[in-house]
């Protein structure tokens, strides 16, 4: 296993709601609106610019990230989320992981290019954050020129879903069709379009459960693409399958909760 000890990989993903107080300067037409007569009203005016609901980008207020993490061999798993930390501070505190060249981390996303990245970027900026080795190509380090985060065709930052459609060649699926194609839970009963309910009703652990939920999916995925390029061997591919199956169930004994068991409940043991 040895691809895995040159550099730690940190696979990630993010959930948001609407920014009712972003789109009352956007959209002066809310300003006098109080916050669910401005989401409705902001909802209204989204379908009428582009025909479904989804908000603009720079609009998606940050409100969990969860992070798979794997270092020197070992994994962890956490979220960062509304319920302690202002949106600046989850920000911030993710950034962290770019902040020493010697252990820039390999990112991997699920559309993370399409959706997280762009909003990343849209969020740090109306705090003032600065994060410059995630935007280094080589101007000031030389090394990054040809390895870096930013340029599309590099692999520092490994969209999945972007990567597998050939750079939008072909069609962009979701992330949870190819998880059950492969056998892995996907994402249940959950989808994005109930982040906003779980938020207004303080389900944070439930919020976490279901982005760590997708970051262990795609983590899994990832693991399927570096044995089809060859980064890993059957053998090894297999071994860290079972290290992070048993990764879940130490979870779940140490922290004494049924943290994620139903993820592994819907990850049957394939060989």
């Amino acid at each position: 296993m040895t691809y895995f000890s040159k550099q730690p990989v940190l696979v990630f993903d993010i959930e948001t709601i609407a920014d009712i107080d972003g789109a009352r300067r956007v959209y002066p037409q809310l300003a006098n609106l109080n916050d669910e007569d401005a989401l409705t009203a902001l909802t209204s005016l989204r379908l009428q610019e582009s025909g479904d609901d989804f908000m603009r980008l720079p609009l998606h207020k940050i409100v969990c990230i969860s992070v798979f993490y794997l270092k020197d061999g070992q994994l962890s798993l956490f979220s960062l989320t509304a319920d302690t930390l202002s949106e600046k501070e989850i920000i911030s505190t993710f950034f962290r992981a770019f902040k020493d060249l010697n252990t820039l981390p390999q990112l991997v996303s699920w559309n993370g290019s399409g959706f997280d990245i762009p909003v990343l970027i849209y969020r740090a900026m109306l705090y003032d954050l600065s994060v410059p080795l995630l935007f280094e190509e080589g101007n000031r380090i030389t090394a990054m020129r040809y390895d870096n985060y930013v340029n599309r065709f590099h692999t520092r930052h490994l969209d999945l879903m972007d990567r597998f459609s050939q750079y939008g060649s072909s069609r962009r699926e979701a992330m949870t069709i190819v998880a059950n194609l492969y056998g892995l839970p996907g994402k249940r009963e959950l989808d994005g379009s109930q982040v906003g309910n779980m938020v207004a009703q303080q389900q944070w652990h439930e919020l976490a459960l279901y982005c760590e939920s997708d970051v262990l999916n795609t983590w899994l995925i990832y693991l399927r693409w570096m044995r089809l390029t060859g980064s890993l061997s059957s053998a090894d591919f297999d071994t860290w399958q079972d290290q992070t199956r048993d990764f879940l169930q130490n979870k779940l004994e140490e922290d004494n909760s049924i943290r994620h068991q139903d993820f592994l409940a819907y990850w049957p043991v394939s060989h």
